[in-house]
């Protein structure tokens, strides 16, 4: 019996690794069609759409909504809030990932091409990183310092090479998506190592609906938008702001975080090729030999070493933060 059950174990191992995988490659899929998505929801400086306070705030209001409505119906027809002590790290990834990034984001892309804001922002791993070992106190390799420095330059030069020699407002609205994201996901991720990484995303978005709420009502467009703005917009809604982060959590938590996080590595080149049909951008080797180093750079910063803080995790919250979906982020 012993002999049969070892090779039963095995399948459902790997069975359940693929499974994470898959679901891993639908969140990156998801994710990378934000860039084109979001250019289309608000338009450019010769023809803008919706303004990007709408967009940063009614994906934010719609998607709390919907959360709110799944932790009702998860929680059995009652919202189990989290405790008190979380709602610090739930305001500073609110700030971060609801407020600081998409905002970031749409006001960039009035002014430069998706495929721009695509590999300034390819950076967010390797920033992600950066700021985790600053805030958990961790003791980084000089190599992963290499590293993040040479992405920066990487970023700083390709932007002003892009921007005709000088870097644009564009550029520091995209630095501001990249800082808040990486600190909004270090906050969410000590979340998760309290509620399941679904609960996480969506009591942060529920928390803050009494901002996004009444923000999205008072910049309501003023002016008419095409069905193709509001395509964009509906899709950064339910896809970027939701249900992207159910795909991803499910396939980090399924498959491990060390090899499904690595799929991340291809979502600039996603993005890039999804703005060539979707927008009709043309793809250039500045901008795909950039980002091919960018995504270089991030994957050899992600393997350097980094040894744990003095005050690193207990056993046994370690073991709570990488069960099924509490795992970080």
């Amino acid at each position: 019996m012993r002999q049969l059950a070892a090779p039963l174990a095995g399948n459902a191992d790997a069975s359940r690794v693929a499974r994470g995988f898959a679901f891993g490659v639908l969140g990156v899929v998801i994710f990378a069609l934000t860039m084109p998505m979001t250019r289309l929801a608000v338009g450019d400086q010769g023809a803008p759409q919706l303004p990007p306070a709408f967009v940063t705030a009614g994906r934010a209001a719609v998607a709390g909504l919907l959360s709110l409505a799944y932790l009702w119906v998860t929680g059995t027809g009652r919202l189990r809030w989290p405790p008190r002590r979380l709602w610090t790290a739930l305001a500073v990834s609110a700030a971060g990932t609801v407020v600081g990034f998409p905002l970031g984001l749409a006001m960039a892309l009035r002014e430069v091409p998706a495929m721009h804001a695509s590999v300034v922002t390819g950076i967010i791993p390797l920033g992600t990183a950066v700021v985790a070992a600053l805030v958990l106190r961790q003791r980084a390799s000089a190599g992963f310092w290499a590293c993040a420095a040479l992405g920066c330059a990487l970023v700083v030069t390709f932007a002003f090479l892009s921007g005709g020699g000088r870097l644009v407002a564009a550029d520091a609205w995209l630095a501001l998506a990249v800082a808040s994201t990486a600190f909004g996901y270090v906050a969410g991720a000590r979340v998760s190592m309290h509620l399941r990484a679904e609960e996480t995303i969506c009591w942060v978005l529920v928390l803050s609906l009494p901002l996004t709420l009444p923000a999205m009502l008072l910049t309501w467009p003023s002016a008419p938008a095409s069905a193709a703005a509001w395509g964009g917009f509906a899709y950064v809604t339910l896809f970027s702001m939701w249900l992207g982060f159910f795909a991803w959590y499910r396939g980090l938590a399924q498959g491990g975080v060390l090899r499904v996080s690595q799929v991340q590595l291809a979502q600039p080149f996603l993005a890039l090729l999804a703005a060539v049909p979707i927008l009709g951008e043309p793809l250039e080797p500045l901008t795909v030999g950039f980002a091919l180093a960018v995504v270089a750079v991030v994957f050899v910063g992600k393997r350097m070493p980094v040894a744990p803080s003095a005050a690193a995790p207990r056993a046994s919250d370690t073991a709570t933060a990488s069960s099924p979906g509490r795992n970080r982020t």
